[in-house]
């Protein structure tokens, strides 16, 4: 995320660009999508960014790309310079938070000439955002700071056309996001307490854990969910829910604890009934397609068995049941968890057939990667297809469905930095 402030209680903020603070205020970049030729408060992804423009963004980003993270570094240096009321707003360590400044930076530049993609990108963004308390002028003085930041690592290749081109790029974004937040929040909080019910621990670190939020939380089967826990204030980690839509409104979690996670740990290893979490608004679109008539396969590796699980509860209950082939992946047999429940529900439900592999033994039946293993059962290029897991798995999959005729447009994941898909 780009910026990341906490809720200010409702005291009017004097920190902020034209906030009547005594503070110096930057320059600000055109948020009414003015310089874009668009009509003003409109996001101007397609009107407003020229063929010259997208090249010159791209152009500038690959001369800073491998300097990228001191640029991060640089970026939230001066804005805290400028603005040290902010800092408090963040999490004491910073590594992660830069990482994600890059990743959005860097993913918004691939989908500049996708206005669609972008558009639905940064409006799961906007609307995410609201939990952090984000307000409209913060995104004067991010961007700014980030005009800034960008100019003095591009050197030479920064001048007043790629400045225009980059303002103009940055307008669309803000405007969307803050078009995004101001509609969520006529209909929902930004952010929810859950009180934990009940927790199941599984081998290997991982633990089921269920809460129940103190409003009615909507989300649909298949999406990732934003958590904070009261021991790390402030340091959200994504989740997927394991489970659809429920009459009670309880969620179930699968978490894995892994060495460097902070909030992983303390929700395996310290959480008890009755701890309560923050949630944020649920995100992604690894949902089932209610128009598609096709048959499902189904790809979870690790605790990305947690949304490929919801999407088949949600596959039962819609009665539709199409075909759908579910294959779970792992390095050992004894990482295998949750597959005798998935294949006590194969058992019930015809339409549902369940397979496992393992990658680092060699058992009769069950030895190989996942991609290895789809080879075996394929073809696939008629079927709708859900992957969840490590990147690496993802993106391997994702690669050998392409090669078999999968269309790209049929092969569905979260972004590959969360939920099950990083370390947390």
């Amino acid at each position: 995320m780009w910026f990341q402030p906490r809720p200010s209680g409702g005291t009017p903020r004097t920190d902020l660009p034209g906030a009547g603070s005594g503070a110096p205020s930057p320059p600000r970049p055109d948020l009414t999508g003015a310089s874009g030729g668009g009509a003003a408060g409109v996001p101007t992804f397609g009107g407003g960014l020229t063929d010259r423009d997208i090249a010159l963004i791209r152009t500038s980003l690959a001369v800073v790309e491998p300097l990228a993270a001191d640029m991060a570094v640089y970026f939230y240096s001066i804005l805290f310079t400028r603005y040290p009321q902010v800092r408090e707003m963040f999490p004491p360590g910073m590594d992660a938070q830069r990482g994600r400044l890059l990743r959005a930076l860097l993913h918004i530049v691939d989908l500049v000439d996708d206005a669609e993609g972008l558009q639905r990108f940064c409006s799961h963004l906007g609307r995410d955002h609201r939990k952090f308390g984000t307000e409209n002028a913060h995104y004067d003085a991010v961007g700014a700071c980030l005009l800034a930041a960008l100019e003095r690592f591009a050197g030479p290749a920064w001048n007043a056309e790629v400045a225009q081109a980059w303002t103009r790029a940055y307008t669309a974004v803000a405007q969307t996001m803050m078009q995004a937040a101001d509609q969520d929040a006529r209909t929902r909080p930004a952010m929810w307490h859950a009180r934990i019910l009940h927790r199941q621990v599984f081998s290997h670190g991982i633990a089921a854990i269920t809460v129940q939020p103190d409003t009615p939380y909507e989300y649909a089967a298949g999406q990732y969910v934003s958590m904070e826990t009261p021991w790390w204030p402030r340091e959200w980690r994504y989740y997927s829910p394991a489970n659809a839509p429920r009459p009670d409104g309880t969620i179930t979690f699968h978490v894995r604890a892994v060495p460097t996670g902070w909030v992983s740990n303390a929700l395996v290893k310290r959480s008890n009934v009755g701890d309560v979490v923050r949630l944020g608004p649920p995100l992604g679109d690894m949902v089932l397609d209610p128009a598609s008539e096709r048959d499902i396969l189904c790809v979870a590796g690790g605790t990305g068995l947690a949304p490929i699980r919801a999407l088949v509860e949600e596959s039962a209950r819609s009665g539709r049941q199409r075909q759908m082939d579910v294959f779970i992946g792992a390095r050992t047999s004894n990482e295998l968890y949750g597959l005798d429940e998935m294949l006590r529900f194969a058992q019930r439900n015809h339409w549902l057939r369940v397979r496992a592999a393992v990658s680092d033994e060699d058992i009769l039946g069950l030895s190989g990667s996942l991609p290895q293993v789809l080879q075996e059962f394929g073809p696939w290029y008629r079927h709708d297809a859900y992957l969840s897991g490590p990147a690496s798995m993802v993106t391997a999959t994702a690669d050998a469905l392409t090669r078999t005729g999968v269309p790209r447009s049929r092969i569905r994941h979260d972004p590959l930095d969360v939920p099950a898909l990083s370390l947390n």
